[in-house]
């Protein structure tokens, strides 16, 4: 069982940036694929980037060339640093890793970017 928890979401004006990090239990956490997911309220659940255990990273076309995403495989964290926010990025934000087949969630946070 992996636990995670995440951390940094918050209210930021548009053009703002924000850090998200997501801290994990796993004792194996270097050959974990890590990703970050959002869900705004009456929407699915979208992938936004994930990195894989190679460092190999994937991002949703509405976040590229803004949003970056990385890991400290000593510290096993994940982050998300959110730059140049928008109205849309609004929305809870989630990390989750996968491996194997099997997935992971944290608890979420919000990140909220408004006037």
């Amino acid at each position: 069982q992996v636990q995670l928890v995440e951390s940094g979401g918050g209210l930021v004006q548009p053009g703002g940036s924000l850090r998200l990090s997501c801290a994990a239990s796993a004792n194996l956490f270097s050959i974990y694929d890590m990703g970050w997911y959002r869900q705004a309220p009456g929407k699915q659940r979208d992938l936004v980037a994930v990195i894989t255990a190679g460092g190999s990273t994937n991002y949703a076309d509405s976040v590229k060339g803004r949003f970056t995403i990385s890991r400290d495989n000593t510290k096993k964290t994940a982050y998300l640093q959110m730059n140049n926010l928008k109205p849309e990025d609004t929305a809870v934000y989630y990390c989750n890793s996968r491996l194997s087949g099997r997935n992971y969630w944290g608890q979420g946070t919000q990140v909220t970017v408004s006037d």
